[in-house]
């Protein structure tokens, strides 16, 4: 629910115009909230004066806006989005559990559908290498469980596996020190959550890969999925995360953009 402080509102109003839900109005001179709004918080960040909270959110997580601390530059932005790589090579070397969790805090505040919050996180760092044996032990049968609908995977899944099991070499995790699985059953909203996530790596001296494969995988073996504890759930994202064993001196080239203008 929405608890909204009469002492302190004002009626300004300004909550009841920006609620998407139309879900407060302004009656006597003082903002009244009406049941099952999809708590977006809109009320709480509009409100000059403080007035209104959502008692079930941690409030005290809540930031006041300054000029300062939302500045963000333009050119310095595009900049980042051009300079940002695959990552396919990392270090050796953890991230920092500080640095993950504000990472992980990047795709906590991303916007999703009628606000439902529904992504969970999955970081699978101090397990990595048992989690590693156990997708890998099961390729073979995944690959000969598709082969008659997706044959081109099942030739690339089996040949991965020989690699790994012959020669020792990963084309899957790259040496990555950790993962990330967003589960959702809208994909939007963790694609969403996984670039904010990503930019958010990038500025902590991370990078990111994210790899259809190992989501390929996972979503299509109901042990892993057992394992990672969403039995019934869909991997929307699958992020390999470290530090870069790799320096690029400059952005990458693409070709023109496809715009409409009209």
């Amino acid at each position: 629910m929405i608890v909204i402080e009469q002492e302190k509102c004002i009626g300004c109003g300004l909550c009841a115009k920006d609620c998407p839900a139309d879900k407060i109005k302004v009656e006597s001179g003082k903002a009244v909230y009406t049941p099952e709004c999809i708590q977006c918080g809109h009320c709480v960040a509009v409100c000059p004066k403080g007035a209104v909270s959502i008692p079930e959110y941690d409030m005290d997580d809540v930031e006041e806006y300054t000029k300062e601390a939302f500045a963000v530059d333009p050119e310095k932005f595009l900049h980042a989005v051009k300079f940002r790589r695959s990552i396919r090579s990392y270090r050796n070397h953890p991230v920092e559990k500080e640095k993950m969790e504000r990472i992980l805090q990047a795709g906590r505040y991303t916007p999703t559908a009628k606000n439902r919050q529904g992504c969970r996180f999955i970081v699978i760092q101090n397990e990595l290498e048992e989690f590693k044996e156990l997708l890998w032990d099961e390729i073979p049968d995944l690959a000969d469980r598709i082969k008659g609908e997706l044959p081109h995977y099942a030739m690339l899944f089996r040949f991965m596996y020989r690699k790994w099991r012959d020669r020792g070499e990963d084309s899957l995790f790259f040496n990555a020190p950790a993962c990330i699985i967003v589960v959702t059953d809208n994909p939007l909203d963790g694609g969403l959550a996984a670039a904010n996530m990503e930019n958010m790596a990038v500025a902590e001296g991370a990078g990111v890969l994210y790899s259809g494969y190992l989501q390929r995988i996972i979503g299509a073996s109901p042990k892993l999925k057992e394992w990672l504890g969403f039995p019934e759930g869909t991997p929307a994202c699958c992020m390999l995360i470290g530090y870069p064993d790799v320096t690029y001196r400059r952005t990458a080239p693409r070709k023109q953009a496809d715009i409409v203008w009209r």
